[in-house]
């Protein structure tokens, strides 16, 4: 086993790192629109909105493990993590089910979004289909112009922007896991309703909004992959989803923990730097334990993905490990850095909001651990 980063690894990560840096040095994170689609345009100036899409588009072409490096580096670099999400949603839940099912007219698409032209919003969560995928109520009925779509869903990250929406309807009731279909479906389209931006408690550049579908037309060629195959395209996008977009918070708390590291060499009490007592050195060695330890889970699953060995159990497992631990470190964040921590301007509370909904998104801890015990041979 090696387990150091080649040179090539290192270098490319390095310039992702130099390119946000210089691109973000002033960014504010924001919650206005036309702010946010600004950001992605420096997003893609910095590469990472082609991360893993082909170089025939203008992508990078890399691999899973690849696309984490460089998302951990994005996170790490980058403050906003609503936009190192966004990014990574964009990349992971819609630019690779397209680029792996789509057909010639739907792979058009893909130019857009490595560029930043063309942002994509993963419309999958309904009301009554969260981590029940099985009851999505969205229907879309096959016509000779294509399918008409019928559905509202709940939580679409990137929506208020969005250009394409990745979604997924019944085309079969009779069919159960069968009977779901996924298209890429163009904003312009008629009986596209994009709601207005929902109020979330972090992951503020990330904008998010229902959508409705009201008897819109899709052409058959925006179907990805064959009818009845939604569901397997779903479980390949969740596959990346759950194993590289949780690189961009290994990002962060890389960033956290030097900052944490700084506050108390810096910090006195007592007398002495509060880095002397043990109470808060421990704290440190515990975030960093769970910082090293969710890295390497995660650069595990990533590589069994690139090995063509997609592991539900490692994936899950890895996908736990980030998310509990970037929980668990933004709490001690704050309570090393005390009243500090609680004020906005040191960014403390900003990523403890930012980590909580990662026990929720791309499946919830819960079901994890289900995928888990079922793995385990319960």
């Amino acid at each position: 086993m090696d387990f150091e980063p080649s040179p090539v690894q290192r270098e490319r990560c390095a310039e992702i790192s130099a390119a946000v840096v210089e691109r973000f040095a002033e960014h504010e994170t924001s919650t206005d629109p036309e702010q946010v689609r600004l950001a992605w345009k420096d997003a893609a100036a910095a590469g990472l909105t082609g991360l893993c899409v082909s170089q025939e588009y203008g992508g990078a072409g890399l691999q899973a493990l690849d696309t984490a490096l460089a998302l951990e580096a994005f996170g790490r670099s980058c403050s906003d993590m609503g936009l190192v999400f966004g990014v990574a949603a964009h990349l992971l839940s819609c630019a690779v089910p397209v680029q792996d099912f789509g057909t010639a007219a739907a792979k058009e698409l893909l130019a857009g979004m490595v560029s930043g032209d063309v942002v994509a919003g993963n419309a999958m969560t309904e009301d009554e289909a969260g981590s029940d995928i099985g009851r999505i109520r969205s229907i879309a009925t096959r016509t000779d112009e294509g399918y008409v779509l019928h559905g509202e869903k709940s939580f679409v990250s990137n929506g208020p922007i969005a250009d394409v929406f990745v979604t997924y309807a019944v085309t079969d009731p009779t069919a159960g896991f069968l009977g779901v279909s996924a298209f890429a479906v163009p904003r312009g389209l008629d009986g596209v309703v994009v709601g207005e931006p929902l109020r979330k408690m972090g992951l503020d550049g990330c904008l998010a909004s229902r959508v409705r579908f009201d008897g819109c037309v899709v052409p058959a060629e925006y179907l990805l992959g064959a009818e009845g195959n939604g569901g397997a395209i779903f479980q390949h996008s969740m596959a990346w989803e759950r194993g590289a977009l949780f690189a961009g918070y290994l990002g962060q708390m890389g960033r956290q923990l030097a900052e944490c590291v700084d506050h108390v060499n810096n910090r006195r009490q007592f007398g002495q730097k509060i880095a002397g007592f043990q109470a808060v050195s421990h704290r440190i060695a515990r975030m960093r334990q769970r910082l090293e330890s969710a890295r390497l889970m995660l650069y595990r699953a990533c590589w069994l993905l690139d090995e063509g060995r997609t592991d539900v159990v490692a994936i899950a497992m890895a996908k736990t490990a980030v998310s509990e631990a970037a929980i668990a470190n933004s709490l001690d964040a704050m309570q090393l850095f005390g009243s500090m921590g609680y004020l906005v301007e040191t960014g403390i509370e900003a990523q403890l909001r930012d980590s909580l909904p990662t026990t929720i998104f791309s499946g919830t801890t819960e079901i994890q651990m289900e995928l888990i015990a079922r793995g385990t041979g319960l």
